[in-house]
């Protein structure tokens, strides 16, 4: 709450008291606490790991890819694999998982689908009773099921990135944590199938797009691309994203992220 509060202090002279502070506080301190405990984690799960490979360091040999020894150390991306079942069709995964996990609204998920919020959530009840009556698990699946997952859980990372791209709710025209958390989970998830090049295209999408974040708003009202000031532009993200829409596009066949990245280039 301390840290929430002292964000408040450096945002809101900016940016303008939102129209529910207390939800505003309330929100910041339970995303801080998330990260908090996130890295927590991470350190105490790789801290007995990584003092073990320092004391037995040896010149690495390049393996070949085997999916059977694939393991989703990220807790979120986990949960987002657990979700996204295919006994359930593509959008309905997408949905409950974005719902459950990402941290949207039924109204932002239903701007993102074109649906009216009514619909949406009347497809939301119905995939939690199919879950129910089917007994579907909710368990991480075997590395060898991880495939047929992939491009429900490449959706719910890139509709991450939009809702934070392009705010559909909220005081804020950006919403860069919410950019920040789709780009971290796009580097796991390509980390995790490196061989699959829609993960990198994925990637090399929303760094180029999100490279123009500090340029696109001016006084509270969004800026055109032509209009932007470039000097704002995130070189580093630019060159990144480049690089590795280059390699996806060398490895073959194109599919849309990486040709909506070869655009954004």
């Amino acid at each position: 709450m301390q840290e929430s509060f002292t964000s408040a202090l450096a945002v809101w002279p900016v940016r303008g008291i939102p129209q529910n502070p207390g939800a505003w506080i309330m929100t910041t301190a339970h995303r801080k606490l998330i990260d908090g405990l996130r890295k927590e984690r991470t350190r105490r799960d790789k801290q007995d790991s990584l003092k073990h490979e320092t004391e037995t360091v040896t010149v690495p040999v390049e393996p070949e890819f085997d999916v059977s020894t694939l393991e989703i150390s990220d807790d979120r991306l986990r949960l987002i694999f657990t979700c996204c079942h295919p006994a359930i069709n593509t959008e309905a995964q997408v949905a409950l998982t974005l719902h459950a996990l990402g941290g949207l609204s039924t109204t932002e998920i239903a701007k993102a689908f074109l649906l009216s919020e009514a619909t949406l959530a009347q497809r939301l009840v119905r995939t939690k009773r199919k879950i129910q009556e089917a007994r579907i698990p909710y368990e991480v699946p075997s590395p060898d099921r991880l495939p047929e997952r992939l491009a429900a859980v490449q959706a719910v990372v890139y509709l991450i990135f939009n809702e934070g791209y392009t705010a559909t709710s909220g005081t804020e025209l950006v919403r860069a944590n919410l950019c920040s958390e789709a780009i971290r989970l796009g580097r796991v998830l390509g980390e995790l199938l490196p061989q699959e090049a829609e993960n990198l295209g994925l990637l090399a999408l929303m760094l180029l797009q999100d490279s123009r974040r500090e340029a696109r708003v001016r006084g509270g009202e969004l800026v055109t691309l032509e209009d932007q000031d470039r000097s704002l532009w995130d070189r580093r993200a630019i060159s990144e994203g480049v690089m590795l829409v280059e390699k996806a596009l060398r490895m073959g066949p194109a599919g849309p992220y990486q040709l909506q990245a070869a655009i954004a280039a």
